[in-house]
């Protein structure tokens, strides 16, 4: 099912003039705090009205200021996932996930309960209360109550912004399943690099309430002049790893990532777990030819994707390191010396320092 967006307001100084198509799946709206997400997901829910525009679902017009229709909420049938699960504290997991069928018309309250349970791993939950659940299994069962009032689309706003890392790396694998599994359309606010990454087929990136970006995923992802839009940190990229061995004599741990095996300081994980980590674009050194008799352990082979200046005397490469995304800042001066460009084969080199966990920010240089 399509969502078809083009509407304007004015929230005080603040204007928000947006217009964007997405063709079912999950789509992202990514951008920083301000930017107009929350404001535009209220518009399209139906909690606020736009000053002129129109917004529709499918064939099913949900607000037009041309001809005075507007859908109020409770009969837009769209589910809501908050950052906060917002759970009845007195009901059950299981009375909880059964509240959300209320909310659909009887004669189309197809949602699979059992499938549902299965499809989120709430099996084993159901008969606790919120106050005995994680934030993860909380949110998961937001999202089960959501799915099973058979909304014809699914706002979630933020859903892992209160989580841990824990908690988000244990909930984002359900997410993607949904995208998958469920059926129903996803329109996902963010501002983080990551999550956008790994759950979105289709990406909306917002700056000062207009779309900057609109398209697939993949490819706006791939738009460096985008990351001063991304987040507040320092540039650069974060891996999807797993932990292979640990070599306490030399207090490292090997992991593999998709075209290559790194080490870096021991991290307190079993053989086998995920590990997301971060490189700074500034840590990753580039090499026209396999480097030889140098001290940093991590090379993989890659691919220049795109290339964005950085001021006067920096840029910025994107690189494709089978399949891994590795951005690297280097000279202005190197970048021409070494003849780079769009399609270049090169080695990407990182010192085993230079890593930390996601989510964990750089000390000060």
């Amino acid at each position: 099912m399509s969502l078809d967006v083009s509407v304007r307001q004015r929230l005080g100084a603040f204007q928000l003039d947006i217009a964007f198509r997405a063709e079912g799946g999950l789509t992202a709206l990514f951008g920083r705090s301000g930017s107009g997400k929350t404001s535009l997901v209220n518009l399209v829910s139906g909690l606020t009205r736009p000053d002129e525009g129109r917004i529709a679902m499918g064939d099913r017009v949900l607000a037009d200021t041309k001809t005075g229709l507007f859908v109020p909420a409770h009969r837009r049938r769209i589910g809501y996932v908050f950052q906060d699960a917002r759970l009845f504290p007195h009901l059950t997991v299981r009375q909880n996930l059964v509240f959300g069928r209320w909310f659909a018309p009887r004669a189309e309250r197809s949602a699979d309960f059992d499938g549902v349970v299965d499809l989120l791993g709430l099996s084993s939950l159901l008969a606790r209360r919120p106050q005995r659940l994680s934030g993860g299994e909380k949110q998961r069962v937001a999202i089960g109550r959501a799915l099973l009032a058979n909304p014809r689309l699914l706002l979630m706003d933020e859903p892992l912004a209160a989580l841990d890392e824990a908690r988000k790396a244990e909930i984002i694998p359900y997410i993607e399943r949904l995208g998958d599994e469920a059926g129903v359309p996803i329109l996902y606010v963010s501002h983080s690099v990551s999550e956008v990454r790994r759950l979105a087929s289709h990406l909306v990136v917002l700056a000062n309430g207009r779309v900057v970006a609109n398209g697939p995923a993949a490819g706006v992802m791939d738009r460096l002049d985008l990351f001063p839009l991304a987040a507040d940190q320092e540039p650069g990229r974060e891996l999807d790893a797993e932990v292979v061995s640990h070599d306490p004599s030399y207090g490292l741990t090997t992991v593999a990532l998709a075209g290559a095996r790194f080490h870096l300081p021991t991290v307190a994980a079993p053989i086998g777990s995920p590990l997301r980590l971060r490189i700074r674009a500034r840590d990753v050194m580039i090499a026209t030819r396999a480097p030889e008799g140098i001290s940093a352990l991590n090379v993989a082979r890659g691919r220049i994707v795109s290339v964005r200046p950085d001021g006067p005397s920096g840029m910025d490469l994107l690189l494709d390191c089978a399949g891994d995304e590795i951005l690297a800042r280097i000279t202005r001066r190197s970048f021409d010396e070494l003849g780079l460009h769009p399609g270049t084969k090169v080695y990407a080199v990182v010192k085993a320092v230079a890593f930390r966990p996601a989510g964990e920010r750089p000390p000060a240089d």
